[in-house]
């Protein structure tokens, strides 16, 4: 890593004395996980910082977090990396700059970044379109059983066609329920209307104008929850949505519905989520987001044939993991160098 930084530095009749006052400006940076190449080609081709990086697609243990950003100019970490006080703390005052490589921030001590005058970048839009894909196919696989029928065929299950055997729950007709008509929430509407949706509710802070472009219909929660056939979840962590999806929603849903969660774990009480499935309270539920995460593999849900539970891969496409990548990189060097980032959240 050293050898890329060094190697775009400006050379001219001294080499030796400009490369060492080339190296003492340098800005230390850290990086908390294996990144997309073209990320790393980003950040190193810059000539300004040296890189280090938690060489794994293992998170960084937390004793080798507070050691690597120790003097840290720039911090590009993930969703998984808790960034608070002690982080802050560990980095010092050369901090300029937090780079996430996510569109959530709430592993992020905000209030005490702002303190302390750190610009954070982060990459919405980048996966609206992966996220919104995925989104949709985890709600067709979970409700038309699609594990579970992959699963009879492996174990010899399948012995003949029977006419009720792995029935589902089709989306010709239906009702869905969106929570959260933002950016995600909206790609999502436009996916599932050409599968013959016939209404589509949604629920939010306020009204949104881009609705009617998906025919969108604003309703309260309740009704939201009572009239529809699938209910996705694609809003932001705050604290009014926190534990949001819990025993009394799932009572208000109809007992045909299917729950579908890509926002954020902490969305859902997932012992609400447990006792709705096993009890026979909602007919099927589809996540791509846990808590914790991973979710433990002795974890109830995972005892469901009817709870489908992804390992949150819904920017996963070799695509959108390079373009936020880069994204982070480029968001991290605009702080390094005070100047306006791609992306930068509004503290």
């Amino acid at each position: 890593m050293r050898t890329n930084a060094f190697s775009m530095l400006g050379v001219d009749n001294h080499p030796r004395k400009t490369m060492m006052q080339g190296a003492r400006q340098l800005m230390k940076v850290y990086v908390t996980r294996r990144i997309p190449q073209e990320a790393m080609k980003a950040l190193t081709g810059a000539g300004v910082c040296k890189v280090s990086v938690w060489d794994s697609d293992e998170p960084v243990p937390r004793a080798e977090l507070l050691k690597g950003v120790s003097g840290a100019h720039g911090l590009l970490c993930l969703l998984s990396d808790r960034i608070d006080t002690e982080v802050l703390d560990a980095a010092g005052p050369n901090l300029k700059v937090i780079s996430t490589l996510s569109v959530g921030f709430d592993h992020l001590a905000i209030n005490e970044i702002k303190k302390r005058g750190v610009r954070v970048g982060y990459t919405p839009d980048v996966l609206t379109d992966a996220t919104a894909e995925l989104t949709v196919a985890l709600l067709l696989a979970t409700a038309r059983r699609l594990p579970e029928g992959v699963q009879e065929v492996k174990s010899g299950g399948w012995s003949t066609w029977k006419p009720l055997w792995l029935c589902g729950y089709g989306l010709s007709g239906s009702t869905v329920g969106i929570i959260g008509l933002g950016r995600i929430g909206l790609a999502i509407a436009r996916r599932l209307r050409p599968f013959g949706v016939k209404r589509l509710l949604y629920s939010g802070r306020a009204a949104k104008p881009q609705a009617p472009e998906v025919e969108g219909e604003y309703a309260p929660l309740d009704t939201l929850l009572s009239e529809s056939d699938f209910i996705v979840v694609s809003c932001s962590l705050t604290p009014d949505t926190q534990g949001l999806c819990n025993k009394t929603f799932f009572s208000k849903m109809k007992s045909t519905a299917v729950f579908i969660n890509t926002s954020r774990g902490s969305v859902v009480n997932q012992e609400d989520l447990y006792e709705a499935l096993s009890g026979g309270q909602i007919a099927a539920a589809g996540l791509d987001v846990t808590t914790p995460e991973p979710l433990p593999t002795d974890h109830p849900l995972l005892t469901l044939k009817n709870c489908v539970v992804l390992p949150h891969i819904g920017s996963a496409t070799y695509s959108t993991r390079g373009i936020m990548g880069v994204l982070s990189a480029n968001n991290l060097l605009a702080g390094l160098n005070g100047t306006p980032m791609p992306s930068e959240l509004a503290l």
